[in-house]
């Protein structure tokens, strides 16, 4: 039996991960839950999970994974908060199974070179899909990763005709429900940058390497193209369930943890080409990503602020990347060190939130 701790536990993701664990209470037991305020949810889990350690805030998060044994730690904690919980997690030699990529992003090496080679199992569809297809071959056959993007809901859109989109708009997500900065990034794609250099940290293959192709039904999550021409792609309706529980217990699979597509019944696969030219955020996360240091964490927390303005009504949509390149262009990192990462993110908040101002 595993024992989990879930950080983010009355979350999307760590919600949908108490739900597998209740069904496969023969094979997981919860020893550990945290959530960011939700005080009474959080007591209502642990009564319910008979669990003695809770943790409230990010802060009582990392000492609940620096005191209490486990065997694998499910970071669902929405932010670049999460990041001192998953180094604390690698640094007790515990599984991480990382649904919060930001702390990935932000921490770049310093997570990376904390981690023993398998220590980290991605729990995001997308990077679940590519760790499944990876299995098929061995890393020097990689040709590239192919990351799925739904297109969100601006699929076809211009650039100008998205000048007077509203917040409302842009939380109208085809596929997943998500919180209010992550459905943003899935409209702006700035979560696929993200993916993109979580991407390129998890499994080491170059940002030339590494291609977004739109395919609106998500039903591919994403795909390994390998040096034979040979494409293995990860299928499955849109069930967060799935990669969670291969989080769980990797590379081991929960029987009957999702409904299997259904191929009595038609239906179509659609790909097609990113537009690149309304879509910038892609090509600005593979610049930072490239330019590693805290140029990710400056991308990630910029973004934030420039997205809480843009629901605030403070900035039009167009605006949140135009400042989030701004901040980007304008920072000059001083090294990275988990401190110089938190000061990077409080002076891209501070110039985000200049530049809203000026808007």
């Amino acid at each position: 039996m595993r024992k989990v701790i879930v950080l983010g536990s009355t979350g999307s993701i760590g919600t949908q991960a108490l739900e597998v664990i209740a069904a496969n209470r023969d094979r997981f037991k919860v020893v550990g839950l945290s959530a960011g305020s939700n005080r009474d949810a959080l007591a209502q889990q642990a009564a319910a999970f008979g669990v003695e350690h809770v943790a409230l805030g990010a802060d009582e998060a990392m000492q609940l994974v620096r005191t209490v044994d486990a065997d694998v730690v499910l970071n669902g904690i929405t932010g670049s908060v999460g990041l001192g919980p998953t180094l604390a997690t690698l640094e007790r030699g515990m599984t991480l199974a990382l649904a919060n990529k930001e702390s990935l992003v932000a921490g770049g090496a310093l997570v990376t070179g904390a981690a023993r080679p398998g220590q980290i199992v991605p729990v995001d569809s997308e990077h679940s899909a590519l760790a499944q297809a990876l299995r098929a071959g061995s890393s020097s056959e990689v040709r590239r990763l192919v990351l799925t993007a739904s297109g969100g809901p601006f699929r076809g859109r211009s650039r100008e005709s998205l000048r007077e989109v509203t917040p409302q708009e842009a939380l109208a997500h085809p596929t997943w429900d998500m919180g209010l900065v992550v459905t943003t990034n899935s409209a702006t794609l700035v979560n696929k940058g993200l993916e993109i250099i979580e991407a390129h940290l998890l499994f080491g293959v170059p940002y030339d390497n590494i291609a977004v192709t739109v395919h609106p039904q998500s039903i591919v999550h994403s795909m390994v193209e390998f040096v034979d021409g040979s494409t293995i792609a990860q299928a499955s309706p849109p069930d967060m369930r799935l990669p969670i529980s291969l989080g769980l217990d990797w590379p081991n699979r929960v029987a009957g943890v999702g409904a299997p597509l259904d191929w009595s019944a038609a239906s179509e696969w659609t790909f097609e080409p990113l537009d690149t030219e309304v879509f910038t955020a892609v090509a600005l996360a593979k610049r930072v990503g490239e330019a590693g240091s805290t140029w990710p964490a400056v991308f990630n927390a910029a973004n934030e602020q420039a997205v809480l303005a843009f629901h605030a009504g403070h900035i039009g949509y167009l605006d949140i990347l135009d400042i989030v390149e701004e901040v980007v262009d304008l920072h000059q990192p001083q090294g990275l060190s988990l401190e110089l990462v938190f000061e990077a993110e409080r002076w891209a908040r501070t110039e985000a939130d200049r530049l809203i101002a000026a808007v």
